[in-house]
């Protein structure tokens, strides 16, 4: 049978642009409210605004918050405040999409041209890329937040077992994400948690777009996705939302990937 998102909430962290912008709309036409984390300027508000007023028009009820989703003292503060607004219903649905890290080679070319990588920018995409997640886990589990038959989804990339000369950092940390989805996978199952991770394929996000590789990048997955087109965002959360749909938690602790068979001929 079937979980019906109706009057469920979710929780998206980067949640105005790219596969968390499409994930709240998809759920929002689920039924399901919508609680975002995003960290935007006053130069991207109008665009928020218009996510906002978009999630609203599907009925559902829309809180969002502009901020920094890596910081300690702005998770606890959030996981308060949703506490309040869900009441008992607690969180069906949990996806991590922080897409904020250095994206700089570990050694010089040649001629010295190009900076390197240092120890704050490592840290800095490690922890808002990776261990940001168990960070939220557990502080929405303190909260009793995820009750039986939630889930919690990671967005990670082919990245992890490919090089691009400039993806080191953000390499390391989808990594690392992936070795956390595992451990919370099994550290969760006796809640009914799940948790799992989503490998998009290339896609043509803001983020995605910042690799300076990208054009190269996103112009070989094209030409050799069995499909004949890249993946969309769209595309990732219509299956979001096919899982969420699940009452089981026996899918968990996996590498989803959703790039149409990319990852088989790229």
């Amino acid at each position: 049978m079937k979980q019906d998102l109706n009057g469920t909430w979710s929780l998206i962290l980067g949640a105005s642009a790219g596969m968390g912008r499409a994930c709240a709309l998809e759920l929002a036409q689920a039924g399901s409210n919508i609680l975002g984390v995003h960290f935007d300027t006053s130069s991207r508000q109008s665009e928020v605004d218009d996510l906002v007023k978009q999630l609203t028009g599907y009925g559902v009820h829309v809180q969002f918050f502009n901020d920094n989703a890596a910081n300690d003292a702005v998770r606890k503060r959030v996981v308060g405040e949703i506490t309040e607004l869900v009441g008992g219903s607690g969180i069906h649905v949990v996806l991590h999409s922080l897409a904020f890290g250095s994206l700089v080679p570990f050694l010089p070319s040649p001629d010295g041209s190009d900076p390197t990588v240092t120890p704050r920018q490592m840290d800095m995409t490690l922890s808002v890329m990776a261990h940001s997640l168990v960070y939220w886990v557990q502080g929405l589990f303190a909260a009793k937040l995820l009750p039986s038959g939630a889930k919690v989804f990671a967005m990670t990339s082919a990245g992890t077992a490919r090089i691009s000369k400039n993806y080191g950092p953000v390499s390391a940390a989808k990594c690392a994400l992936e070795s956390h989805v595992r451990q919370l996978a099994v550290e969760a199952a006796p809640y009914g948690v799940s948790v799992n991770a989503i490998r998009a394929g290339i896609t043509l996000t803001e983020s995605f777009l910042r690799i300076p590789e990208s054009g190269e990048l996103s112009e070989r997955a094209r030409r050799g996705n069995p499909h004949g087109r890249l993946t969309t965002p769209e595309d990732v959360a219509e299956t979001l939302v096919l899982l969420a749909h699940a009452r089981s938690s026996w899918l968990t602790g996996n590498v989803i990937g959703v790039d149409g068979g990319e990852i088989l001929t790229v």
